[in-house]
């Protein structure tokens, strides 16, 4: 058997066939000594003849991967030989931790299907998400690794030398971290349906039912129940749907919203929904302490008064409370099964006590089952100006604990299959008792009874007619007010009725408790989560979890002074129906949800629980939002008041976050759905906006260039930043890819809207045919395109400026308007940024300057050179405090950087001066207009400059101002040029001849032959006869540069017609001269050619 070839050093290509072995470089070998080496590795002692498969090995082209026969395998290293094994070292082409299959350190592939390959079956690690524990998290081959030549480094990317684990490392760790102990997790039971179950069943069910029967009736009585259980049911369908759609993690309500609907809805809910479950547990023990409060009045037996018992009662309930809470979840868990059992035996002992009639019991009104009864209270009998929703508003709260179970998701051993299971059993059970209880009630006892033994039917029954009357004792004194006992007056009458009334007290202690419990523990849970999503930035602090079970110990801190707070107020009247709210708004939320999702019909929503609608969890939302200002009005607008104002705030801060929220798909559903419509659409002149192609190359190197026409594009047009990337051998798509991502970013950052689109071609005219033809979508695509001047032409190559001339060439021949700017600094300043990039490396401290290295491209300057170099790891540059960052420039460079950022800054009063010298179609006159409009223009007038005859001056102004006036742009001043035609000055001339003349073909001094054949190689050349013939037009751009710096010198921009060349006809270089003469030692000046089709329009 053959020895494994080591691995080459670093940087050198390793041979195809290696040194003494006559297998290829890329052939494997079989490893026989598997299950020695394995344990070997596993404790932590390389195998003889081994390499570590760290350091050098992962710098190689690709590293040998060993297979293992099935025979030879160690018994828990696959199920068959089919099975794929992922490398111990293998990383992703990103980067990132080892990972690993099997619990022995040395990992192997196997033959898939009979064959060695690297290529991976499915397996459900690959789809983990990053944040997964150690070892459950495996990586695919990439792309690259399958896909790459064999020449290319795939693995050579994402990694420093050295700093990767190798295989026994890690599971040293995983062992380290499975010895301390794993984790407790919970069933659907006892996790899920016990939680939800002791949440419903509140004091309401043994205090408050039999009153909301004496005033409802049983009819409504049981239709208010039913319409609670409608409302939390569809809300329980609707976190089931969200529940089983994925892996859910801790946060609960929080976790299901925000994941669904963005962190701008969850950061609000998950905010309120923790302080709600906060001021609930204040709310339950101070219910637990007014009971205790009165117990201890009845005997007599108060410590001070009854407010500060209350105080003193619920400070020492909730102080235990917590030291159950951070016990841990077993300990809470133990307890609530307690808590459970009691309260059972509460209900249980009611529904017993109930067929057992005591004679004692029947003057205050318990005679047992009675047909009479029941028919009695079967209508409402509403007193003391209640209605039918003020009784639903009371009996709502108790429906209130669905969520009690989805609340501590991170817990569960089975979010997916406990939540649905677990909530929508427990509203099952809590709605039939509850119905049971209000039939019950309304079928033993009268409405009113006086409690006196005396008051019984003597005579006849004439005067008489409550059902009461036929039992023998008669009420009827009751209807003047003043009992104190039946539904309708006693609050206790299930205690009354009860077969032990202490233990229907232990149930009341047993509901509070347990609902004050488990609020304790939902709170810090869902702020946790919150916190640990960074939605606000000040919170993060509560988000450390300590222990096993990552318990949230700050937070508990937090939600016990919250609930201590309100336990001190000891009058909870009013915030309790604001509690409420916040609880039905997180249900309203979670059922729109559910809609939202399921209409933005998203791939990705696959929840595994089918009996959900859309329309269904429409109508529960809008429910929800019902109930909520039927229970208190003020109360729905303070919650929906809050909700907004939190939304308002994630909004604004924008959190660095993606969860593939149904927002996102909906606002891709509608964009496609609006970008297919448009395409229907004809173009129309009253709707043309300019849609600009920026050959901007690094978004970040021509600042000026892009704010500039950000300023005019931004909310009226597309804005597309054209990169062309030229000069690669072989293009690096991933990296391009990488770059794309990244200044993209850059462009959200700096709020600039447009879209990054870089390219690779063969040179920089085949790379703008690229964008002219396919940048956009549909009716979303360019029709302007906008470049920097090219102020170093002179100094390179002129095949350079045959290039861009003719670029300006293919933007007419496809219909483009063409628009330059030129600053008389230059535009390029990504040489800058290479001195902030050096001198970073220098000096620390520089936190907030992040650079990039630029390439050269269509108006880069020689004499500040752009790197053609490119760095992976380079950033957009973000002056964020240049007063703190001076480095040493020149001060051309200095220049340079102020002009970069004049039109980010609001501009000073001044003028836009508009030279509209021939009519393109509108674009040289939209372009001001639009600017003018924004703020940072709003200060500029537009100044318009015409060319006319001097004795027509007066005609052709007032011509032009019956023009603007008709498009409705608004002008300080119209200038009528009529000296455009006349000579430009001698040194003018001498100028642009000393300008051209290194261009000059001269073929009057030279064979005609040598002269074609030199005109042939350098078509860029000016002819003699091309020269005469188009003297005239020459003279005329001096002649306007002239006339410029007379009238425009002081302009805060200029924006002129740009002289037109005949394709074929002028030469690069002349046409180079006339733009360069033009617009040369002026102040910013943009030259504009629209495409010649109408822009503006007078007509409505």
């Amino acid at each position: 058997m053959s020895d494994q070839p080591s691995s080459p050093p670093a940087g050198q290509k390793p041979a195809l066939r290696a040194p003494g072995s006559s297998q290829s470089r890329f052939q494997v070998d079989p490893v026989a000594e598997a299950a020695a080496a394995a344990a070997a590795a596993a404790a932590g002692v390389a195998p003889p003849g081994s390499r570590s498969s760290t350091g050098e090995e992962s710098k190689g082209r690709f590293r040998v991967v060993n297979f293992l026969s099935p025979s030879d395998a160690a018994p828990d290293a696959g199920v068959n030989g089919d099975t794929v094994r992922s490398e111990a070292s293998l990383h992703s082409s990103t980067g990132g931790l080892s990972h690993f299959s099997d619990t022995h350190s040395s990992t192997y592939y196997l033959r898939t299907f009979g064959h060695n390959t690297i290529d991976a079956v499915p397996n459900i690690d690959f789809y983990r998400q990053t944040e997964a524990p150690l070892g459950e998290k495996l990586l695919r081959p990439s792309l690259s690794e399958l896909h790459d030549e064999l020449d290319k480094e795939p693995f050579e990317e994402g990694f420093p030398s050295g700093d990767e684990l190798t295989a026994a490392e890690i599971i040293t760790l995983k062992d380290a971290s499975d010895s301390k102990g794993g984790t407790v997790k919970f069933g659907w039971i006892k996790g899920v349906l016990i939680r939800c179950m002791l949440n419903i069943w509140g004091v309401m069910l043994f205090i408050r039912m039999s009153w909301i029967v004496g005033q409802a009736g049983i009819a409504l009585a049981c239709a208010i129940v039913l319409m609670a259980v409608v409302v939390t049911t569809i809300t329980g369908l609707s976190t089931s749907a969200i529940a089983t759609n994925g892996f859910v993690r801790g946060g609960g309500a929080y976790y299901l919203i925000s994941r669904s609907l963005g962190p701008e809805f969850g950061g609000s809910i998950g905010l309120i929904f923790a302080f709600a479950n906060a001021v609930a547990v204040a709310m339950y023990v101070v219910g637990f302490a007014e009971t205790v409060v009165e117990l201890l009045d009845s005997i007599d037996a108060l410590m001070t008064d009854e407010i500060n018992d209350i105080r003193i009662v619920g400070t020492l309930t909730v102080i235990l409370l917590l030291g159950i809470s951070i016990a841990g979840m077993e300990w809470e868990a133990k307890a609530q099964i307690v808590l459970l059992v009691i309260l059972v035996a509460a209900i249980c002992n009611y529904f017993i006590g109930s067929f057992i009639p005591v004679d004692s019991k029947e003057p205050r009104g318990f005679f047992g089952y009675n047909v009479g009864i029941m028919m009695e209270n079967m209508g409402p009998d509403f007193r003391d100006e209640e209605t039918f929703f003020s009784v639903f508003a009371i009996f709502f709260p108790a429906a209130t604990g669905i969520l009690a179970g989805a609340n501590i998701s991170g817990d569960l051993a089975d979010p997916q299959s406990a939540i649905p299971k677990g909530t929508l059993l427990a509203i099952l059970i809590t709605g039939v008792v509850y119905i049971a209880v209000a039939i019950s009630n309304g079928s033993c006892i009268v409405r009113d009874a006086t409690g006196d033994d005396n008051d019984t039917v003597s005579g006849s029954l004439e005067n008489c007619s409550d059902a009461s009357c036929s039992l023998g004792f008669d009420f009827s004194i009751c209807r003047e007010g003043g009992c104190k006992y039946g539904l309708q007056n006693d609050f206790q009458v299930m205690s009354l009725v009860s077969g032990f009334g202490p233990l229907i007290t232990a149930g009341i202690f047993s509901a509070t408790l347990s609902s004050a419990l488990a609020s304790l523990v939902s709170a810090p849970k869902v702020f946790q989560a919150l916190c640990k999503d960074k939605i606000y930035p000040g919170l993060h602090v509560f988000a450390k979890g300590y222990g096993k079970n990552k318990e949230p110990l700050r937070a508990y801190v937090l939600t016990f002074v919250i609930g201590l707070a309100f336990i001190l107020i000891a009058e909870l009247n009013i915030i309790a129906p604001i509690i409420s709210n916040f609880f039905l708004a997180s249900y309203a939320l979670i059922n729109f949800s559910v809609f939202h999702a399921s209409l933005a019909n998203s791939p990705g929503w696959r929840p595994s629980f089918k009996y959900y609608n859309k329309w269904v969890s429409l109508a529960g939302a809008v429910l929800c939002c019902a109930v909520m200002f039927v229970i208190n009005w003020w109360a729905a607008l303070v919650t929906n008041g809050i909700v907004l104002a939190l939304y308002i705030y994630v909004s604004y801060k924008k959190p660095d976050v993606n969860w593939g929220s149904s927002t996102q798909a909906l606002m891709y559903n509608k964009a496609l759905t609006h970008s297919l419509h448009l395409t229907g659409v004809e173009d129309h002149i009253k709707n043309f906006r300019p849609q600009c192609l920026i050959m901007s190359g690094y978004p970040d190197s021509r600042p000026a260039l892009m704010y500039l026409v950000h300023a005019f594009t931004n909310n009226v047009g597309l804005m597309v930043c054209g990169h062309v990337r030229t000069g690669y051998r072989r293009p690096n798509y991933k990296e391009m890819m990488n770059e794309q991502v990244r200044y993209q970013r850059w462009l959200l950052k700096a709020r600039i809207k447009a879209f990054y689109t870089p390219v690779f071609a063969d040179d920089l005219r085949q790379g703008a045919q690229y964008l002219l033809q396919t940048a956009g979508l549909g009716r979303l695509k360019p029709n302007t395109l906008v470049f920097g001047f090219k102020n170093n032409w002179r100094d390179g190559e002129m095949k350079d400026v045959e290039t861009y001339i003719n670029t300006i060439h293919d933007a007419f021949d496809l219909q483009y308007g063409v628009v330059l700017l030129r600053l008389k600094e230059g535009l390029d300043i990504s040489h800058i940024q290479d001195e902030f990039l050096s001198s970073q490396e220098k000096t620390a401290g520089m936190k907030d300057v992040l650079v990039s290295i630029s390439i050269k491209d269509f108006d880069s300057d020689s004499s500040k050179p752009s790197s053609i170099a490119t760095s992976c790891q380079s950033s957009p540059l973000i002056f964020r405090d240049t007063k703190k960052l001076r480095l040493p420039l020149s001060p051309a460079d200095e220049k340079l950087l102020a002009a970069s950022q004049q039109f980010q800054k609001k501009q000073s009063k001044g003028t836009i001066d508009v030279w509209w010298l021939f009519d393109d179609g509108g674009l040289t006159l939209l372009i001001p207009y639009l600017l003018t409009n924004k703020k940072k223009w709003r200060d500029c007038k537009i100044r318009v400059f015409i060319g006319g005859k001097i004795n027509r001056i007066d005609h052709d102004r007032r011509a032009m101002a019956a023009l603007l006036s008709k498009f409705r742009i608004d002008f300080s001043d119209i200038t009528v040029i009529g000296d455009i035609n006349i000579k430009p000055q001698k040194h003018s001339k001498e100028e642009f001849q000393e300008m051209i003349e290194p261009y000059r073909l001269r073929e009057d001094d030279m064979e005609q032959d040598a002269a074609e054949k030199l005109k042939a190689e350098e078509p860029w050349r000016i002819t003699d006869n091309e020269l005469e013939l188009y003297r005239a037009k020459s003279n005329r751009q001096i002649r306007l540069n002239e006339l410029l710096k007379e009238h425009s010198s002081t302009a805060n921009l200029i924006v002129i017609t740009m002289p037109l060349a005949r394709k074929g006809t002028v030469s690069s270089a002349l046409y180079m001269s006339w733009l360069d003469t033009l617009s040369k030692d002026l102040p910013p000046i943009l030259l504009v050619r629209g495409n010649h089709q109408s822009v503006l329009t007078f007509y409505s």
